[in-house]
Parts: structure tokens; sequence; C-alpha cells
């Protein structure tokens, strides 16, 4: 069992893709600072400040980056600075071994699905779905105020189970400067959809729909298991890509096992003239299958998100519209 986040306790941040340390360094510095203020120690890796252009650094050099937290037993969570695009070629390289050896907090969302997901397939411990150092605390006030909130929630605080997730009363997905705070974000009423009712218990698995394309059908990738709970979401796609996404997860059976699917918010969204939302083409996929779905769910790009731990039991009620940690996460 993994034990609870503490204040001056060691956060470790890697780059498994983009590098945002150099291209966001305003915003890398402020998100490390926000972290800091609340009491944590943050320990940078050793491609922080780096860039290849779109990337950190090779393959390998990202995984050993990511492999020298793994094995530091004074860390007590790992954090990914950003998401990306290649995270997967990553995964041949990961020293899984030193994870079980010394396991650890690992959270992250974006991209780095690909991490979090073959971490948990290869060892079997829990990883977490949520905060990214750089786009989730160097935002500004108030939802960097409302994320960090639920983080405290989820790994610091003592929580009674059942865990009802609860439900921001405001959402955002708009784009202001990153570097400077020049206008306020518009802030929208949240309202969560949900289609078949149903009430369904199992696995939560899952993550960013676009990551998880990328390696999909391997060994670095969980089986999933009848009953499961399927999380997918994904950001700044149009309706080609969401489609194309959908149809890779019917493809490889998932719509053929999960009892019930959450689908998180769509930042930034592109209809390409359709009409047609991402459920809306999920539902396509899904070709008739009534599986109870909650969607515009916040655990998400949008802001502010919501972790949650991918490999634990989680409650979906499609008629209360809920999720409920029903199994101790850490």
């Amino acid at each position: 069992m993994l034990n609870r986040l503490k204040k001056g306790d060691k956060i470790g941040i890697y780059s498994p893709s983009s590098p945002a340390t150099v291209w966001a360094y305003e915003r890398f510095v402020r998100a490390k600072d926000f972290l800091e203020e609340k009491g944590f120690i943050i320990v940078e890796g050793k491609l922080t400040g780096q860039s290849e252009e779109y990337r950190s650094g090779t393959p390998k050099e990202r995984a050993e980056e990511l492999n020298e937290l793994l094995r530091d037993p004074d860390i007590k969570m790992v954090m990914s600075t950003i998401g990306g695009t290649n995270s997967n070629s990553m995964l041949p390289y990961i020293d899984y071994e030193a994870f079980k050896e010394h396991p650890k907090l690992i959270v992250g969302y974006s991209d780095a699905t690909a991490i979090l997901l073959s971490l948990y397939a290869k060892t079997g411990i829990t990883t977490y779905y949520g905060p990214a150092l750089v786009p989730s605390f160097g935002e500004f006030e108030p939802l960097v105020n409302d994320t960090y909130r639920y983080f405290e929630q989820y790994f610091i605080d003592e929580i009674e189970l059942p865990y009802e997730v609860p439900m921001p009363r405001f959402w955002s997905d708009e784009a202001v400067n990153w570097l400077k705070k020049t206008t306020e974000k518009t802030l929208y009423p949240n309202e969560w959809i949900t289609i078949h009712d149903g009430v369904v218990e199992g696995r939560l698995i899952g993550g960013n729909v676009n990551a998880m394309y990328g390696f999909i059908g391997t060994q670095y990738f969980p089986e999933i298991q009848h009953g499961d709970i399927l999380l997918i979401e994904d950001c700044m796609k149009d309706a080609l890509i969401v489609e194309k996404n959908f149809a890779m997860s019917k493809l490889h059976g998932v719509f053929d096992k999960v009892s019930g699917i959450i689908l998180g918010k769509h930042e930034r969204y592109d209809g390409l003239g359709t009409g047609k939302r991402p459920l809306d083409l999920l539902l396509e996929q899904l070709d008739g299958k009534e599986i109870p779905i909650l969607a515009e769910f916040d655990t998400c790009h949008t802001h502010p998100m919501i972790p949650l731990a991918i490999g634990k039991k989680v409650k979906l009620d499609t008629v209360a519209k809920k999720v409920v940690c029903v199994e101790p996460w850490l």
C-alpha cells in the first residue's frame, strides 16, 4: 500500500515527451513555485531545461530520467511536467523492477498515459491519472486552486470510503496567455451527462485515448478485463481523429468487455462542421451496445482536474450521475 503525500515530501519531475521546461519556462517556474509554496520539495529530472525541438531527449535518455527518479527511495511522488506525443517510445527502456522495488505515487495525464499504463501493466502497482506540473499548476487563479484542492483531497487528506468524486461547480478550456495573466478565463457552469441508466462497479482503466493508440495491443498495455470501467479523454482533436481513436478501441474489443465508460471533457474540440460531439462519435462506435456512460467528466485536459487511480475499483452510477471510489487507492 502506498503512503499518502505530506508536506516536506519530495516530488520528482520528468519530461516524457514535450520539453515544456524550455518552451514554457515561465509557466514551469510558476508551477514549481506553486507546489514549493505548498511545502513540497521539487526534484528536477536531469532533462529539465533540455530540448531537442519536439522532445526533451532521445527515448533512452527520457527513460533514464524517469528511471533515476524511480530508483530514488527518498522521492515520494513522480509527476510528469507535461505530455506531448511520443512517450510510447520510452516503454522498452523503463526500469519496471525499480518501480517494484521502490513503489511511489506516479501521476500525470495526456501522453503520459503510456507511462502510467505500462507501469501498471508490468507491475500491477496503481498509477494515477491526475495533474501534470506545468499545465495543471502553472495555471492562474481561480482554477489552479480548485485543481490543487482535489489533488490535496486525493493524495494528502485522510478520506473515508466510499469517496464520491466531486463535480466542480465551474470549468474552462479557454486558452489564455501562459506567460502573463492578461484576462480572466471564462468559467462555464458544470454538468455531467449520462447515457443508458445503470449502476456498475469495476476496475478503472484507461486515460488519454490518442496516447493509447500508440501502444494498445502490446505487452505494455494492460489487458482489458470483463467488467472494467473505461476512462477515456482527449484534447484539441477534430472529429476525424476522435472517430479514428474510438474505432481503434472498438477494433481491439475494448467495448465488448467494459461495463461502463467515463468520457472526459474534450478541450477545444473541433467537430469539423458535423455538429457531432465526442459522445456522439462514441455512440456510433458502440453500435447499439447499451453501456452506461458518464460524459463531460473532469478527469481530463480541462480545468480544474480531478485525479483518479488506475487499477482501483470505482462505482459508476449513471442514474445519480456519480463516480464513487470504493477501494482504497493509498
